[in-house]
């Protein structure tokens, strides 16, 4: 029994992961998320229940559609064992509890806005939006409750309340890229930083608290990784998604953020 919730939401994570495939397939072109039903991309012949069913049915088909044996990208299957994986891990961290339910939506959320951010260079507003307003929800609920929900982490001090917490968050997961893509501007002539990467900072900053700063760093870091695998020629012409960046930083801040915050405390 003691794998009943574990397993529960490892298999919901797999079942939203292929509602997640809908979401970043469909939504950057303005398509409906439930109408009409999943189809093949090639020959757009619908895909019957059991040729739907999260990862094993991509294995079973070998990856090609059924009707016309075109390839079925492996992407599929990846995002669908990747939120499974997540839902998951915030489990494992949080344990059955409203914050988990919260990180769930968090992560889960990050992850759709990752693949839509590699395939267009755009943060879609509407769940941008939705992120930040869950994060809100969270806040409340954990304001006049009194039941840890939303942020992830507790403060001490002038930030103990959650509603403090998460406002400092906010404004430093919103203010510091903010004033970093002004300065960029002014300094290069040209945008540095988009706005969809600064409202996505701040809504992380909801969930975080201060704590977002360490995950803008670790995705800057990443971020200038990622660039120097690049060709010099392609860098200097191709803009760079970031959101991936940003969602990995948030995520290594939820498994060990407050611990590594520590310890370069104590050792500064």
């Amino acid at each position: 029994m003691e794998w009943f919730v574990p397993t529960c939401l490892t298999v919901l994570g797999l079942v939203f992961g292929s509602f997640a495939n809908v979401v970043i397939w469909r939504l950057p072109r303005g398509e409906s998320l439930v109408s009409p039903g999943s189809r093949c991309p090639s020959c757009a012949t619908p895909v019957a229940w059991y040729d739907n069913v999260p990862v094993v049915s991509w294995v079973l088909l070998r990856a090609r559609c059924r009707s016309c044996g075109k390839p079925i990208s492996a992407r599929y299957p990846v995002v669908e064992l990747l939120s499974g994986a997540l839902w998951l891990l915030m489990w494992w961290l949080f344990g059955t509890t409203a914050t988990m339910v919260f990180a769930i939506a968090f992560v889960y959320l990050l992850m759709i806005l990752s693949f839509i951010d590699l395939d267009t260079m755009r943060l879609p507003n509407s769940l941008v939006g939705l992120l930040a307003l869950l994060g809100v929800a969270g806040v409340v609920a954990a304001q006049v409750l009194h039941v840890p929900a939303v942020p992830l982490f507790s403060g001490s001090g002038a930030l103990a309340e959650p509603w403090a917490f998460a406002a400092a968050g906010l404004l430093i997961g919103g203010g510091i890229p903010l004033a970093i893509s002004a300065v960029y501007s002014m300094l290069r002539g040209k945008t540095g930083l988009g706005m969809g990467d600064v409202k996505l900072l701040a809504a992380m900053g909801i969930y975080l608290g201060p704590y977002v700063v360490m995950a803008l760093m670790f995705g800057s870091i990443l971020g200038a990784l990622g660039a120097l695998l690049m060709r010099q020629e392609d860098l200097a012409r191709r803009k760079v998604p970031f959101g991936p960046y940003l969602s990995l930083g948030a995520l290594a801040v939820i498994v060990a953020g407050p611990q590594l915050w520590a310890w370069y405390t104590a050792f500064l």
